[in-house]
């Protein structure tokens, strides 16, 4: 029978029998989901029952039900948890109560929401102090989730409320280590404080089993991150001295990961705090160890990769540079910044060497451009960067008189700073004099910006006053140059004295450029301060100056990097849609990038919207949002995006999508992104169409510099090996974004430029010659076709158009010459009609002879079509080659291998060679989403006795051949020659250098 009414159960609740409301009671908890309003009428009576003494605890424990149930119907959710805590044994039992699972959900939810809040609000204090009833419901949660195996539902509760000892408690019972991974990605990408972060970083460090090398040392990627991320040099040397000399390759090979993943700070303290060793075995050792974390072993290795792989495409360059107007300075920087990107770090200047009539057409800050491309191309080649860069540096004497000269001076600085860029070297001394010794501004811009970019993060406050002295002189170009590089030195310090300094004269000047990088220079002292920079943030972004306000998203945006933060997206969006300024509102799109790089798949999503909004600004900021954050992934949700906008009707924001599908796509092979030929096609469509906006066939020069960026062989990331937060490229490629101000920022973009490949090295530092498999087919990862040459096109000869009244003619003349008998002298007429040429028809072409094709090449009809022949499924590679980031979970050692890597390949080797239960359970481990490993890799040589065959790199820089019939005092290395733009040509000659110059232009 259909019950219509609660009523008469409800009438019970009033008897004086305890019997029949206890009936009532267990009656209307199965009644509640029909008639949850007429009983809630009753509300007051039954919290009245659940109080009373009268009644035995069972039936107080399911009137404490009933009640929590009408209030989970009203929507009362706090008074709902605060009844079914009281309820005790009856909600537990009604978890098992079929029909009752979403009302035992949403409770539950609600419990661990309350009990996260009271534990936070008690910075950990004792569980004691907590409701007994909340905790008894938490710790079954906790331990329902380790029976059921959700151990990750469960450490992500304990972080949260704060309870290290359930991770422990998890770890303990299993032993499985992922699940301390999955625990460091937790905290280190949702939204923690850095307080509390760094203790969950030490609870978490002791449990991690000793690395060894023996057992391949599989989590060695996981504890690289967190011992920078903690930026604790102690726990370093703890760590090194357990290794040294047992394991000295793992120790090894943790030196060159820290190079890769950590500021110059860090390793400064790191080779100052190591000890110096107790005996000659050990000195040895650590000093090789420094040497290492010098950073220079690393780059010279990366350099000579570069160099030897280089597959940079010149005819691409050469079209450029026949279809875009030289004399145009917008078009001499667009393929000045095109070919530095796409030799940056190989140090081949042919490109210049054959154009120097080109070259020479740079005037003014082109000159300044060109000469910075320089730093570019040769990054890395610290060793011979001042001698590359000599005849253009400023002469002992001072700065030369001769006009444009200071240009190719200021540019030869900053690309000075640029090739030693993280190699910490005593360059920026010789900046800093530079510097000071420098009267004009130009001279000065380029100072300032090398020594921003060679001292990153060194927190030296010399240099910073230094800076600070050229800011004061309140030079427009200067100053703009200071107040990025006086942020670049300061990076990450968060330093309250030096932000306020530079806010207080950002107030004060007038010069907009000097406001606008003193604003992102803020933003630089920030870097990774996460909450510590929330004050500044919100002073920052509500100033009515929308260039501090644009300094203010910055700022926002570097603070919570590669967090994802939930409230700085928020920021960001509401900032994008409702700012006055068009500047703020596209730097707040752009910004989004630096927050969620680490997961770009949700980047498209978040700027479909933004992608079509009416403000061309808006857009523009989606284009280099889904470039930055979704960079070398060739992600085809972000192409789908971008493709439209390359018609967009307005010219900056084509620019923007030029430039972003380069960096979506570079590195990506024709069968893994099937956009990458189209987007080729395109760029060199855009780039020779003169109808086209100068603006936009720019970024179309730019994105083809990008997809083939570093001959080919980096990709443009903002993470490390190790999947840390990588500084050097984040800042670099903020500092890239600028270029809408200013031209030569976008060098800076070099930064963020990061080899693939695998470079195995022995103990000795040697790189010995090897193979391993990469189990893809070849063409998957493969390098793109290189540009045909353009073929010359025949024009083929028309057959000769005859008359018929000629042809009557003739066989009237063939007629009477057969009836006199000399029909040897007459002419066929078959061939008046003949094709006045040699050449055979083309296949498929029909003869003009009969309409037909029965006349074809022979061997196009005799020989039957070739088979295509099978890729093979996988590929041999050898040491020292291009291995791009989505290859690298392909790549596996031979088990018969001499040469054996100390530690995975891949950050994801961990998980796909894991067998049984563990292989289900952590299959889709947070860390997946990385696509780094590869890099340097220390080998172990399983075969030691046998001779060992190394791959020649090129010695350290020799004099030049010199000829014996030249009598000169040539120096050491190579220089370039020709008359020096910095040099009066009136003057007495000095001795000519034996190689070559790039003589930017006549100034006489």
């Amino acid at each position: 029978m259909i019950q219509s009414s609660a009523a008469g159960v409800l009438c019970l609740l009033e008897d004086s029998d305890v019997v029949l409301k206890q009936y009532a009671l267990t009656t209307l908890n199965s009644l509640v989901p029909h008639f949850w309003a007429e009983i809630s009428e009753h509300i007051a009576h039954i919290e009245s029952l659940y109080e009373s003494t009268s009644l035995n605890d069972q039936s107080k424990f399911t009137a404490a039900l009933l009640a929590s149930k009408v209030y989970y119907y009203l929507g009362e959710y706090d008074e709902a948890l605060s009844f079914a805590l009281g309820a005790g044994p009856a909600f537990q039992a009604e978890s098992n109560v079929q029909g009752s699972e979403e009302y035992v959900e949403t409770v539950i939810s609600k419990a661990i929401d309350h009990y996260i809040l009271v534990r936070n609000e008690q910075e950990g204090a004792n569980k004691d102090k907590v409701d007994p009833k909340l905790q008894f419901i938490i710790e079954g949660i906790f331990d329902r989730c380790v029976q059921q195996r959700e151990y990750k539902q469960a450490i992500g509760i304990a972080l949260e409320s704060r309870r290290l000892d359930i991770i422990s408690k998890i770890f303990e019972e299993t032993k499985e280590v992922p699940l301390l991974s999955y625990a460091m990605d937790a905290v280190l990408e949702t939204n923690f404080s850095l307080s509390y972060r760094d203790q969950v970083l030490k609870f978490l460090y002791p449990l991690f089993p000793h690395p060894s090398s023996s057992d391949g040392a599989k989590h060695a990627h996981t504890l690289t991150r967190l011992l920078v991320t903690l930026d604790d040099p102690s726990l370093v040397v703890s760590l090194l001295v357990s290794l040294i000399p047992n394991d000295t390759l793992l120790a090894y090979q943790f030196g060159f990961d820290f190079v890769g993943a950590a500021p110059q700070d860090f390793l400064e303290s790191l080779r100052n705090t190591l000890p110096q060793g107790e005996d000659d075995d050990t000195k040895a050792i650590y000093i090789k160890f420094k040497s290492i974390l010098t950073g220079q072993d690393s780059v010279k290795l990366y350099l000579q990769f570069l160099k030897q792989n280089n597959h940079v495409d010149l005819l691409i360059l050469k079209h450029t540079k026949d279809v875009l107007e030289s004399r145009s300075s917008i078009y001499h920087t667009a393929l000045t910044l095109q070919n530095a990107f796409m030799h940056a770090g190989t140090t081949s200047d042919v490109f210049l060497r054959d154009n120097l009539e080109w070259l020479g057409l740079a005037s003014n800050w082109s000159k300044f451009s060109a000469t910075a491309g320089l730093g570019v191309i040769h990054k890395g080649y610290f060793e011979q960067g001042m001698t590359i860069l000599g005849p253009y540096l400023p002469q002992p004497g001072g700065e030369s008189n001769i006009a444009g000269a200071a240009y190719s001076e200021g540019g030869a600085l900053y690309a000075l700073g640029l090739i030693n860029a993280g190699c910490d070297t005593a360059v920026t001394t010789y900046l800093r004099d530079a510097l000071k010794a420098a009267q004009g501004e130009v001279v000065q811009h380029g100072a300032a910006l090398g020594l921003g970019v060679a001292a990153m993060g060194s927190k030296n406050m010399e240099i910073f006053e230094d800076l600070k002295t050229t800011l004061f002189m309140d030079s427009a170009v200067a100053g703009e140059a200071s107040g990025y590089a006086m942020g670049l030195v300061m990076l990450g310090t968060a330093a309250g004295e030096a932000v306020e300094e530079m806010l207080t004269y950002a107030r004060e000047t007038q010069h907009e450029k000097i406001i606008r990088a003193l604003a992102v220079g803020i933003a630089f002292i920030y870097y990774g301060r996460q909450e510590q920079a929330d004050e500044t943030v919100k002073i920052l972004i509500a100033d009515k100056d929308p260039l501090l306000r644009y300094g203010g998203v910055y700022t926002l945006a570097l603070a919570y990097s590669g967090t994802a933060n939930n409230d700085a997206v928020r920021k960001l969006l509401h900032i994008a849609v409702s700012d006055t300024s068009d500047d703020v509102r596209r730097a707040a799109v752009t910004s989004l990038a630096f927050l969620l790089f680490k997961t770009p798949a949700q980047v498209p999503r978040i700027v479909q919207l933004l992608s079509e909004s009416y403000n061309p600004h808006v857009r523009c900021g989606a284009t280099l949002a889904l470039g930055i954050a979704c960079a070398g992934t060739g992600m085809q949700e972000a192409v789908e995006i971008l493709e439209p906008m390359t018609k967009d009707g307005v010219d900056f924001v084509r620019q923007g999508a030029f430039i972003a599908l380069g960096m979506v796509l570079v590195q990506q092979s024709e069968s893994a992104s099937p956009s990458t030929s189209a987007t080729r096609a395109l760029y060199k469509k855009v780039v020779g169409d003169k109808h086209e906006d100068p603006v936009a066939r720019f970024g179309a020069a730019i994105g083809q510099g990008l997809i083939d960026a570093g001959g080919r062989n980096v990709t443009i990331s903002l993470q490390s090996y190790a999947g840390s937060q990588n500084a050097n490229a984040i800042v670099g490629t903020v500092l890239f974004c600028q270029f809408w101000y200013w031209y030569p920022l976008a060098h800076a973009v070099c930064l963020a430029f990061e080899p693939t490949a695998i470079i195995g090295i022995t103990g000795d530092l040697k790189v010995p010659k090897f193979e391993f498999v990469s189990n893809a087919k070849p063409s998957t990862f493969a390098y793109p076709a290189p540009t045909k040459q353009p073929k010359k096109e025949q024009v083929a000869k028309v057959a000769t158009a005859v008359l018929s009244t000629t042809a009557k003619a003739k066989a009237r003349e063939k007629k009477k010459a057969a009836e006199e008998g000399n029909e040897e002298e007459a002419t066929p007429a078959p061939e008046d009609v003949e094709m006045e040429t040699s050449e055979s028809p083309k296949q498929g072409d029909i003869s003009p002879l009969n309409g037909s094709i029965s006349n074809l090449d022979d061997d196009n009809t005799s020989k039957p079509s070739a088979t295509k022949k099978k890729e093979p499924p996988t590929e041999n590679k050898s040491n020292f080659t291009r291995v791009t980031p989505p290859q690298m979970s392909h790549i596996t050692f031979s088990p018969d291998s001499r040469y054996v890597p100390v530690r995975p390949v891949s950050l994801t080797e961990s998980t796909t060679s894991r067998k049984g239960r563990s292989a289900s359970l952590f299959s889709e481990a947070s860390h997946t989403r990385y696509g780094g490993g590869g890099g340097i890799i220390v080998l172990a040589d399983t075969k030691p006795e046998e001779d060992a065959e190394y791959i020649l790199l090129e010695p350290e820089p020799e004099a030049p051949v010199v000829d014996d019939a030249m009598e000169t005092d040539a120096p050491a290395a190579a220089q370039p020659t020709g008359i020096h733009i910095a040099l009066d040509e009136n003057a007495p000659e000095a001795d000519v250098p034996p190689a070559f110059e790039y003589p930017f232009g006549n100034d006489s």
